[in-house]
């Protein structure tokens, strides 16, 4: 029992900091809270669903392509939700508006697309659903895939950030946009790539848990919007490690509380320790006084 709880905490971990670091990402450098970020989450999940049970690709090719299609979704959502306002405002707050009316856009978009029911894949079609045994419990397979997907994709985009040309005019762009202009930094293309990223990662948590819970919606996005908001918060805002640490500490808080409480309470118990964390550490648990940082 202990064990099958201890890798549903981990795996539900990963999907939470997964989704959250596409968030946390787009925050750190351009300030702004991506509503629409949920909307790349649904629609990943069911460009996986279409590639592999219409279109009948390969599995793992299915995955791949599309996980490309959700970071293009990325850059539309730039193209139309923030490009035209960053050159006509400097204010948070439009942006902020402009990617929820986006949101609301792309989810009814997937409801007149692919209805309002709950579609599945059939179990020939995805060969992750084998389990194996460990000290005597059944593991499922994509549980430990997506456990060590998560920790290679956040440590990636945490070299991505500090360690290269790219990271570097990212991080300039955070610290002053005028500035990097000046040092000759593509500031739009710095921009597309972190939202195209963005995406990516918030497409593979909706891929991998529309697989793992062989169910998807057009609402699946909206639970995962406000957690994701909270991870940030709580890991620290625009902080790779502190959405990783958030995402796990969320998920190990939500599981311990449907074994030893009741699932009902869940919700409550989670946003109840965030607010305790907050208490003791306003800026997150990896935030910076000073400022956020990627």
């Amino acid at each position: 029992m202990l064990i099958e709880q201890l890798v549903n905490a981990l795996s539900q971990g990963a999907f939470y900091a997964l989704f959250a670091a596409g968030l946390t990402l787009i925050f750190g450098v351009l300030h702004i809270l991506n509503m629409a970020h949920g909307s790349m989450f649904i629609w990943g999940s069911f460009t996986a669903w279409i590639l592999i049970t219409r279109v009948e690709l390969p599995f793992f090719l299915a995955i791949l392509i599309a996980i490309f299609c959700s970071g293009v979704y990325g850059l539309v959502i730039n193209e139309i939700g923030f490009k035209p306002l960053r050159k006509k405002s400097s204010s948070y707050l439009p942006p902020l508006v402009s990617s929820l009316a986006l949101s609301i856009i792309l989810v009814n978009v997937a409801e007149l697309v692919f209805g309002t029911r709950v579609v599945r894949y059939n179990q020939e079609e995805i060969p992750l659903q084998t389990t194996f045994s460990f000290l005597g419990r059944d593991i499922s397979l994509i549980q430990i895939i997506l456990f060590l997907l998560a920790l290679i994709l956040m440590g990636g985009l945490w070299i991505l950030i500090n360690k290269t040309k790219i990271g570097r005019e990212i991080k300039a762009i955070e610290e002053n946009p005028v500035v990097a202009s000046l040092l000759g930094i593509n500031i739009e293309r710095s921009i597309r790539i972190m939202f195209f990223l963005a995406a990516a990662l918030a497409g593979i948590a909706g891929i991998f848990i529309g697989i793992a819970f062989n169910t998807i919606s057009p609402y699946m996005g909206e639970v995962f919007d406000l957690k994701g908001f909270a991870i940030i918060v709580l890991g620290g805002m625009g902080s790779i490690p502190g959405a990783l640490l958030g995402g796990f500490i969320l998920g190990f808080g939500e599981i311990a509380t449907v074994t030893f409480l009741d699932s009902n309470y869940r919700d409550a118990f989670v946003f109840s320790l965030l607010l305790l964390i907050l208490f003791f550490k306003p800026n997150g648990l990896f935030g910076y006084k000073g400022g956020d940082r990627a």
